[in-house]
């Protein structure tokens, strides 16, 4: 409120006290999507239209998409096991290797987690206006966040160690992330424009309420459901006692449940 910390920085200290850290990739640092233009040739950070609405998750960013997730919530479907909007996580192992995959460690991690080998190029990371797409629109089983490090670090963004990821099946061969047009084509100018978005006014007057979301109250609870943001109980870690899950099939199931989707942050 005062300016006299970033908003990067901010969020980096509520990504701590909430227990991740970059030393866990299953508790990877969960940074917002601030932006929603990813189309235009110049980037307009005084239009409200430009960036994403922060107080919604990424299930509701729009009103068709909204509105399927609650309808599977109100139906819980036969297939889940308890009631919630979303079975996948904003935040995972393998959707930060996905990110970082051009860059190791994070090449190899990518790799074991898919069993060896790079994923189907087509699902492979490859532009950030087609991941926004997905995550906000087209894709109901996608509704990643982001990681620090489309803030601070244009290297992820390019192919410098000359992996082979593949060919996707309109022949797009995978070498360096799709940049959007305001970038033209410099990861160095995208890291800057991106940076500039997450401490423009418009963010720094509404970054409160994806908090909210993320870390704050409308994380779990009745609060949660009104905001569309509920998630599989399992991803819930810290309101599961494990200790007293006697059945070992069961505790294994959660643990790996939690290992390979994703983990709620601890509630700040």
């Amino acid at each position: 409120q005062k300016r006299e910390i970033s908003n990067f920085d901010y969020l980096m200290y509520l990504n701590t006290l909430a227990g991740r850290s970059y030393n866990d990739y299953m508790q990877y640092p969960v940074f917002p999507w601030v932006l929603a233009d990813y189309h235009s040739e110049t980037l307009n950070l005084s239009d409200p239209h430009t960036f994403r609405d922060l107080s919604k998750p990424m299930g509701a960013q729009t009103v068709e998409r909204k509105h399927k997730f609650i309808q599977r919530f109100n139906e819980v479907e036969k297939n889940l096991s308890a009631q919630c909007h979303y079975c996948t996580h904003y935040s995972s192992a393998i959707i930060v290797a996905s990110y970082l995959v051009r860059m190791e460690p994070f090449t190899q991690t990518f790799c074991s987690l898919q069993g060896g080998s790079f994923d189907v190029a087509d699902r492979m990371f490859h532009s950030v206006r087609s991941t926004w797409e997905s995550a906000s629109r087209d894709n109901m089983s996608d509704v990643r966040e982001l990681t620090p490090e489309f803030f601070y670090l244009p290297e992820f963004l390019t192919n410098a160690n000359h992996f082979e990821l593949g060919c996707m099946q309109d022949g797009t061969v995978l070498g360096d992330v799709q940049l959007p047009p305001w970038a033209d084509g410099d990861p160095h100018k995208f890291i800057l424009l991106h940076r500039q978005a997450l401490e423009s006014d418009y963010v720094s007057a509404h970054l409160h309420r994806w908090i909210d979301l993320i870390f704050g109250h409308k994380q779990h609870g009745s609060a949660a459901v009104e905001a569309v943001n509920t998630y599989h109980p399992y991803f819930y870690g810290d309101k599961m006692d494990l200790n007293n899950i006697k059945d070992p099939l069961i505790k294994s199931t959660i643990l790996g449940f939690i290992s390979n989707f994703g983990q709620i942050p601890k509630q700040v």
